[in-house]
């Protein structure tokens, strides 16, 4: 495992970090095997967790703080994000921060994810949904200051909506939070234009999600693809996105070097941007632990084929289904 710095903390985190999302949103989550696939990883290098009280209701920090507390030996990141009180996912321009993070409710939500998780402190503590006009109100960073300084936790974030990565530049560029959160992959280039550029310049750490497009750069999607009644992406891949998805990555195979994967390909393009501090694929099985750990020690891709990729930029407009 190779470690990059988390932006200005300085802290030395694994290039592939841990999503956990699907050990309590996704239909099939299983405990035993999600605490074998977190401990795996932490066997292999990784450090950077990341976790949210959304994430069945603060039962995936409950899973991360079982796995801090059997590694007291082994310094692990954790990272977590305030609900928006709305329960909106994802921000409208209309929202105000009373609609999603008045400083009570971010009090609050702090000191839930401390029960869950069993930590005194959090390393980082994110917004779950973000609009820059948030900043003409200081409360938001008043209330996350105060819980900085009473030790609660260590640095402050935000997660920004899917394909608008434009909507959290100029909180980079205020100097007010440490990391950002954005959905950076083979198609979801566009974080290339201003957000990378912004962090760089303000050296504000840069979580990666969703590297495999929700799995579609797994390979595996077809047009047969289902999942059970409960499963959230049933309201994602809708016939117009499925379609169109399984298209894009069928035309991706022939650039996959031979003796690899897809998978591995999508983690490799990501760890190629420099500005990127760590990727947060969702893991609940050993063999994807295994493979995907092992993506880091791989290296970026070579020119060539990285300039092939980025032909595949896919620009999307959010939608009512995008989420």
């Amino acid at each position: 495992m190779q470690y990059r710095n988390f932006g200005r903390t300085g802290w030395p985190v694994s290039e592939i970090g841990y999503g956990m999302w699907g050990m309590a949103g996704w239909s099939g989550s299983d405990d035993d095997q999600s605490l074998r696939s977190l401990q795996m990883a932490v066997d292999l290098g990784c450090n950077f967790f990341d976790t949210a009280w959304a994430y069945g209701n603060g039962h995936s920090e409950q899973l991360l703080g079982r796995l801090v507390k059997a590694n007291p030996d082994k310094r692990l990141y954790t990272a977590s994000k305030v609900p928006p009180r709305n329960r909106q996912w994802p921000s409208q321009r209309t929202f105000t921060l009373d609609d999603c993070f008045p400083p009570d409710h971010v009090r609050e939500y702090v000191t839930r994810s401390l029960a869950n998780t069993g930590l005194e402190c959090i390393d980082v503590m994110q917004l779950h949904t973000w609009e820059d006009t948030w900043l003409q109100d200081d409360r938001w960073i008043e209330e996350l200051i105060e819980q900085k300084n009473q030790g609660r936790i260590r640095a402050i974030g935000i997660s920004v909506n899917r394909w608008e990565p434009w909507n959290g530049v100029e909180a980079v560029r205020s100097g007010l939070v440490d990391c950002v959160q954005v959905i950076y992959n083979v198609f979801d280039q566009n974080p290339q234009d201003l957000l990378f550029p912004a962090c760089r310049e303000h050296n504000v750490g840069i979580i990666a999600r969703v590297p495999f497009d929700e799995g579609t750069l797994t390979g595996n999607l077809t047009l047969d693809s289902t999942w059970p009644e409960d499963d959230w992406r049933n309201s994602y891949f809708v016939e117009e996105n499925l379609k169109s998805s399984v298209a894009r990555a069928e035309g991706l195979r022939p650039l996959v070097p031979a003796g690899s994967t897809m998978a591995a390909m999508a983690l490799r393009f990501i760890l190629s941007e420099p500005a990127v501090s760590t990727i947060i694929p969702g893991m609940r099985k050993a063999r994807h632990v295994e493979s995907n750990m092992a993506t880091s020690d791989a290296g970026p891709l070579n020119p060539s084929l990285l300039q092939s990729l980025q032909a595949h930029r896919w620009d999307r407009t959010p939608t009512c289904w995008s989420q």
